[in-house]
């Protein structure tokens, strides 16, 4: 330390290091039952000078939940020699709370008995906070420290440098494997658990043990962080060791490796105070000698990035002849900057004069680092460099609740139109390409400040807000970035050894001062970009309120459907199909919904519902069925056992991979004939997939079931394809049979349908046939078998069975 006359003896300076680094000093007398405490301590605790707590209870002022373990501390070390180190909350006087670091050790007389404990007690966070909540995702990593990151699971996910000489391995190698596994067997198990415990509760994982192949002691800090920890590893051997052998505030101080600048108590006008002493660390952090810096101001570490609210602060504490405590950037000889984090305190003299300021910084460069890299993997879409659904939805918040902000904008939904076949086709490394060419561009069509975020595969999401004195109207500003987009998405893109071309769907939803949510704005800007969808792709949807009642209406209505399966409301209806005598020949199968409180709910109503929830499925399976049940019934009636059964096939049914084998086990189970079974198929079957709806159709066919193409004549069907279907029989639709007699067209279809069947050698029937004169025109043309109210209604089974024995030769009658 060099000579100079406004630094004290050494003693002096050993003060002023226990004020910077706010320690204080305690002793217990064993043999007396006294208790004493360093001033400092009592500041520490919030208290005035002389104050400490009684004797019989020195742990006073620790919280509840770390009381019970410092207790069982301090009793080891009074009867037992056992130093200790540990980390404790305390409670100050006026309510408030702080982290500490608590250290004891015994004193022994000349005969070695224990006559008292002593120790010392650092504060290691401002008061009020606990260091999970300061270090954070890494912030307690320290320079040169080892720090690592892992999922829930306990595997690493990154490595620094440091971590990756601890354990003697590379990231490559230890990227995936559990980080317990880097210990010895023996204490694998205990760290497992005590990480799966801390990881389930979201609190501090702690843990420290001796690895008794290198003879080293490890200390293993985990902070919650995304699911997983943030690991903090150190080689704390040398703490251990430096408990047994020193003193705790001599071997506090020793160990210090933090900067520390002492500088005389002068006036804060320029220049300021001089410095009257570095240590050695400040030299090699800094570049500086010590013969460079004394009699200069620390001003000589500041740079052009020096935060000037963090320099204010600093000022306005030391005025007031309190300390301060701040993150900086300094700056080192070379230029070079770095971050400090910096503990400024006063010094008195016995008097109660300040003598001195000492500045105890910690270079934090390595954590401010590992800080922007987490904080940029939790935010930010690693593919892209977007902001993420997080920080999407933070940004989403606070453009709602922040009072100051106008509150008014828009929310764009955009999806790639066709982005799987992309991937399909070429793969997803190309997939990638183009969503990296994608956000580029989207980011070109937007003004600074507005957020352009990815929420995952090809869905995109922007934010557009209001700014300025005279902001847009936020329909036509989103209407103009949104063709901007448009445009600018649907030029070519250069993919590697491939030129290609997209387009995308755009849904806009508007939001001002009305009380919508987050969750609210995003589902109704996603409904328009399905709109968008559903209008051609390549184009852009506002959003519209009737969208809304019409999903809500549908999603009311399909968990009504999943109730009404449950609970049996289905049922069949029956309507009988006649001949050309009037004599029926069969009827169809057609499955009813009685609703509680919405009474006979339509089958265009529910039939789509089923379809989209899959429920088609069983429901379809429980009609065929019953349908082979009847017919089994009807079999041991002579005048009813020519009669056959149309069941109604879904797409969704017919295309479900068993269901060939589900018609042939219920033809199986009930015994029928199978060409009993008619199986209605829709027209809209040969909208795709022919060849494979063919092949199905000729299984269906070889088993022995009749098979009649349903609303034919709705537009999908083609003569080539026609010609294929192994058919029994055409269905002439009801739209074309309602107004036949008075619509040319429709009579025209209806005679095409006609001679189209002959011409195949195929059965046709007519449903929907209401009147005599509709009857008598289809039989001029050559149609025979008709279904329609002009015959009967459809009948639940007890009715149809009363309604034939009535008319055991059935005659056309009126509806």
């Amino acid at each position: 330390m060099p000579s100079d006359r406004n630094m004290q003896d050494d003693e002096s300076v050993v003060r002023m290091l226990e004020r910077a680094a706010f320690v204080g000093v305690w002793r217990l007398d064993l043999r007396s039952g006294e208790l004493s405490w360093s001033d400092q301590l009592a500041a520490i605790h919030g208290a005035p000078q002389g104050y400490a707590p009684p004797a019989d209870d020195p742990l006073k002022h620790y919280s509840d939940g770390c009381r019970s373990k410092l207790e069982a501390l301090f009793q080891a070390c009074k009867t037992e020699g056992a130093p200790f180190d540990e980390e404790s909350q305390i409670i100050l006087l006026d309510g408030r709370r702080s982290w500490v670091r608590s250290l004891g050790q015994p004193v022994r007389d000349p005969e070695g008995k224990i006559v008292a404990v002593q120790g010392a007690v650092q504060e290691i966070a401002p008061r009020g906070l606990r260091p999970g909540t300061l270090l954070r995702m890494g912030a307690a990593l320290g320079s040169g420290e080892a720090f690592a990151t892992v999922d829930r699971n306990g595997s690493y996910t990154f490595l620094n440098e440091q971590a990756e000489q601890m354990l003697g391995a590379g990231s490559d190698q230890l990227i995936g494997r559990r980080f317990w596994n880097s210990f010895q067997k023996t204490v694998r198990l205990r760290l497992e658990e005590q990480f799966r415990s801390a990881l389930a509760r979201s609190v501090k994982l702690e843990f420290e043990q001796l690895d008794a192949r290198l003879s080293h002691w490890y200390e293993v800090r985990g902070f919650p962080f995304g699911g997983g920890m943030a690991i903090h590893l150190r080689d704390v051997t040398a703490r251990r060791k430096a408990q047994e052998q020193l003193r705790l505030l001599e071997g506090s101080i020793a160990r210090l490796n933090d900067i520390v600048i002492i500088t005389e108590a002068g006036p804060f006008s320029e220049p300021g105070p001089r410095i009257v002493f570095v240590n050695e660390a400040f030299e090699r952090r800094t570049g500086y000698t010590r013969d460079e810096v004394i009699g200069k101001t620390p001003r000589l570490l500041q740079g052009p990035n020096t935060q000037r609210r963090a320099l204010d602060q600093i000022r306005a504490a030391l005025e007031e002849w309190r300390p301060a405590r701040v993150d900086l950037i300094n700056y080192k000889k070379n230029g070079e900057p770095f971050w400090v984090d910096l503990d400024v305190s006063p010094v008195w003299d016995k008097q109660r004069k300040l003598t001195h300021w000492v500045a105890v910084g910690r270079d934090v460069t390595e954590r401010k680092l590992a800080e922007e890299k987490i904080q940029h993997l939790a935010f930010y879409d690693a593919l892209t460099k977007l902001p993420n659904r997080q920080l999407l939805m933070d940004r989403l918040h606070a453009a709602l609740a922040d009072p100051a902000r106008p509150r008014e904008g828009a929310l764009m939904f955009i999806d790639l139109d066709n982005f799987k076949v992309l991937n399909d086709t070429l793969g997803h490394q190309k997939g990638d390409v183009l969503l990296q060419l994608v956000a580029e561009r989207l980011r070109s069509c937007v003004a600074k400040g507005d957020t352009v975020a990815r929420l995952g595969g090809d869905e995109f999401v922007i934010l557009l807000e209001n700014r300025g004195d005279k902001p847009l109207d936020p329909a036509k500003g989103a209407r103009a970035v949104a063709e901007r987009i448009l445009q600018a998405l649907g030029e070519p893109y250069v993919l590697p050894g491939y030129l290609h071309h997209t387009t995308c769907s755009i849904g806009v939803t508007l939001f001002n001062k009305s009380d919508r949510t987050v969750s609210e704005l995003l589902k109704q800007a996603d409904l328009a970009m399905y709109q968008a969808k559903g209008a051609g792709r390549n184009t852009v949807c506002f959003f519209d309120p009737e969208m809304q009642a019409v999903v809500t209406a549908n999603a009311t209505l399909a968990a009504d459907l999943r109730q009404a399966w449950r609970e049996n409301q289905f049922h069949i209806d029956y309507q009988p199909q006649v001949g050309p005598d009037g004599r029926m020949t069969g009827v169809e199968a057609l499955v009813r919904w009685h609703h509680p409180l919405r009474g006979v709910v339509p089958p265009d109503q529910f039939i789509p519902a089923a379809e989209e929830t899959s429920l088609i499925l069983p429901i379809g399976r429980w009609v065929l069925d019953t349908a082979c049940a009847q017919l089994a019934a009807w079999e041991h009636r002579p005048d009813r056992r020519h009669l056959s059964i149309a069941v109604n096939v879904s797409v969704k049914q017919f295309r479900h991979p068993e269901f060939v084998d589900e018609v042939m086990q219920a033809i199986e189970q009930s015994g029928v004939q199978p060409h009993k079974l008619k199986l209605e198929l829709t027209e809209s079957l040969l909208a795709d997939g022919i060849d494979v709806t063919i092949a199905k159709m000729g299984s269906l066919k070889d088993m022995g079931v009749t098979l009649s193409l349903d609303d034919f004549g709705i537009g999908y069907s083609s003569l080539s394809y026609l010609k294929r279907l192994p058919l029994d029989q055409l269905k002439i639709d009801r739209e074309f049979v309602k107004d036949i007699l008075t619509d040319s067209n429709d009579a025209a279809i209806a005679k095409t349908v006609i001679g189209l069947a002959h011409s195949l050698d195929l059965d046709v029937i007519a449903e929907g046939v209401e009147t005599e004169e509709q009857r008598a025109f289809l039989e001029r043309q050559g149609c025979h078998s008709y279904q329609g109210y002009l015959f009967c209604r459809p009948l639940p089974i007890e009715e149809l069975e009363a309604f034939m024995d009535r008319l055991p030769a059935m005659e056309p009658t009126p509806a």
